[in-house]
């Protein structure tokens, strides 16, 4: 990302963002360049574009899918595909209702105030719901499938669409004020994530305000560091000489829910909360710049000196981490696991391997970055949760290298190990779980394309790895026959024996992305495929209690597919594999996140991110979006307020399971 000041231009989307510079030293050979290799020496890819796309659907995982599945023939889904497009709404399929739960601002408490978006204050938003809700997350109470806690992210905030005039528009672009210390605390309140209890009443979803457990987390909130890193002396700092206490989360974007019922938040795109220069020769540089920090594109640092490098070198340190929060009690310190490694975090979503361990699947969303899995060293203990509350303090991180023959290793993260030692400036596992990105480098893990959402699936010992894009890739190869990988792909993990805790197993690619009826695209979706079935930026997913796979997406566009970011169902197994069809889509200029099925399939949360931000090529704005003028007033629809984030409760008609 480039830095920019605020008072030159908008903030930059969440997409470009993580679709960043690529800040990967490396020489370790690219996916892409594996693929390639792989699939050549298998003599799969010969002929036209469109046969090496067919021939790449066609694995060794699918033909043993195809056998476990042949009985079922066709796909698992059925439902009314939606049709694919771009307007001021969103759209889900027929029969279904796609209700509005929480959008920005709404009360998050019985005594909260109510929204009012043209006299916004900090004490306000504290006690709303934030921005840019991201991941989605429901955990039943009291075993009941009509209640439970809803926890959500609020990943960061869209300044130009927020608040009241502060847009010129110079030269066709949007242009916003300089920040000020009271528009710099809003944002940070509405950073964070929301805990709320929520009820089915005769068949819709409402939240309950006077709920004793509904908490909001924000960049203010006590944290405590927890793991290897506690206490080291690259984490304190003035305000904290014992490097053990933090002060709030941010960027948080996927994340999880633990088997015991504990929140998982992820920090991702730390880097822009950071402006300021290390003082000269500080140890930092090497590590913050492989993290390109900072960037400086929020202007926290002006008003509030632990944003300051120069101020407070050791601040950034604090941040990029999984974030653990006990949900049961509102009064408890959130813990930032370090064992789980410092990087862009993009999701946490776990398993319960056959020996009792945890597995989590972890992406470092950057382009030419890496698949990563941690596993506990202690067991799950189903029925005694607080023995397992501190179990993501011990246990071994991993990082994957894909082979060529289609193999694949994931090496661990040990201090000690191979090159982590004192003499590559690792003298202890804090320093390998501070600096993960340079320790994977050493160990010659396998750049990938943007990894984000990893999901596994417990019934197949297989995970499924959303690859968004990479538009700096410069050549192509057999298996991605395009100069830029702009539509990104999905890579299924089989792990062997299907064992989670495995540390080899094979992988294959489930689907490369775009649109299919271009040769030159080199798409793999199965001819079943509609035209409203294809996409292109995988980013989140979801593995329902059926074992099927839901995939969201980030960056359609009319500039990039001509259609707006959704919801779709994927069929993995059997002569459906490759099969996509398009469930629910959002209104322009939104992002697709969530998304989350409830376990009995009767309901699939999503959250609509940053809508109305865009709408300079769609005919039916042609402009830049701003508070003043936005390209939808989505979910209101009501002038008198902006476009708003929103939790969108999905619920088949007279009731029954999804999809």
């Amino acid at each position: 990302m480039n830095e920019r000041s605020q008072s030159q231009i908008f903030r930059t989307s969440k997409l470009e963002q993580a679709d960043g510079p690529g800040l990967n030293p490396t020489a370790n050979r690219t996916m892409g360049d594996i693929i390639a290799a792989r699939f050549s020496r298998r003599g799969f890819l010969k002929g036209s574009m469109a046969t090496a796309a067919i021939a790449a659907t066609v694995s060794p995982i699918a033909l043993l899918a195809a056998d476990e599945a042949r009985a079922a023939m066709g796909s698992v889904f059925n439902f009314p595909e939606v049709e694919a497009g771009v307007d001021a709404d969103h759209h889900v399929a027929e029969g279904y209702d796609a209700d509005v739960l929480l959008r920005w601002g709404d009360k998050v408490f019985a005594d909260a105030p109510d929204f009012d978006p043209t006299a916004q204050t900090e004490a306000a938003q504290e006690r709303q719901f934030g921005y840019n809700n991201d991941f989605v997350g429901f955990i039943p109470l009291e075993g009941s499938a009509d209640r439970g806690l809803l926890v959500v992210n609020h990943e960061y905030t869209n300044e130009h669409l927020m608040f009241p005039g502060i847009v010129t528009i110079a030269e066709g672009e949007i242009a916003v004020a300089d920040a000020t210390e009271d528009r710099v605390n809003i944002e940070m309140a509405a950073h964070g994530g929301t805990v709320i209890e929520i009820r089915r009443v005769d068949g819709k979803w409402q939240p309950v305000l006077d709920a004793p457990l509904n908490r909001r987390i924000t960049v203010k909130t006590e944290m405590a560091l927890s793991g290897p890193v506690a206490g080291h002396d690259r984490v304190k700092t003035n305000a904290d000489p014992e490097g053990r206490k933090v002060f709030g989360t941010f960027n948080n974007c996927a994340g999880g829910v633990t088997p015991w019922g504990t929140y998982i938040m992820a920090e991702e795109n730390i880097h822009g909360y950071f402006m300021g220069a290390l003082p000269e020769g500080h140890r930092e540089a090497a590590n913050y710049e492989r993290l390109g920090l900072p960037s400086g594109e929020y202007q926290w640092g002006r008003f509030h000196d632990r944003f300051d490098l120069g101020k407070e070198p050791n601040e950034a340190n604090r941040f990029g981490w999984i974030v653990e929060v006990d949900v049961n009690d509102p009064t408890s310190i959130p813990k930032k696991r370090t064992a789980m490694g410092r990087f862009k975090h993009e999701g946490a979503e776990s398993v319960v391997a056959a020996d009792g361990r945890i597995v989590f699947y972890l992406g470092d969303d950057e382009r030419f970055d890496y698949v990563y899995k941690f596993v506990t060293a202690g067991k799950f203990n189903e029925g005694d949760r607080a023995a397992n509350m501190d179990l993501l303090d011990e246990g071994t991180l991993y990082v994957a290298r894909f082979d060529e023959d289609g193999s694949m290793v994931w090496l661990p993260l040990v201090h000690g190990t191979g090159p982590l030692t004192e003499a590559n400036g690792f003298a202890s596992q804090a320093d390998v779980m501070i600096e993960t990105r340079r320790a994977a480098d050493l160990l010659e893990a396998t750049p990938m394309d943007r990894p984000e959402d990893i999901q596994p699936n417990p019934a197949t010992g297989r995970a499924y790895v959303m690859l968004t894009n990479n538009t700096r890739r410069e050549e192509a190869n057999a298996a991605n026959p395009r100069v830029k990988n702009a539509f990104g792909h999905i890579v299924e993990i089989l792990e062997a024996d299907g064992d989670f805790t495995a540390t080899t197993g094979q992988w294959e690619i489930l689907l490369q992305c775009g649109d299919p009826s271009v040769a030159e695209v080199g798409a793999t979706f199965s001819t079943e495929t509609t035209k409203n079935g294809w996409f292109g930026m995988p980013d989140n997913a979801a593995i329902d209690a059926d074992g099927r796979l839901w995939v969201s997406t980030d960056g359609n566009s009319m500039e990039a597919t001509g259609r707006t970011d959704g919801l779709w169902a994927v069929d993995t197994e059997g002569d459906a594999r490759g099969t996509s069809r398009l469930f629910y889509r959002v209104p322009v200029g939104g992002e697709m996140c969530g998304p989350c099925p409830t376990e009995d399939m009767t309901t699939m949360f999503v959250a609509v991110q940053h809508p109305g931000d865009g709408g300079d090529d769609w005919e039916g704005h042609g402009r830049p979006s701003y508070y003043e003028d936005l390209s939808t007033r989505w979910p209101d629809f009501d002038d008198a307020m902006p476009v708003r984030p929103a939790v969108v409760a999905i619920t088949k008609q007279g009731g029954g399971r999804i999809g």
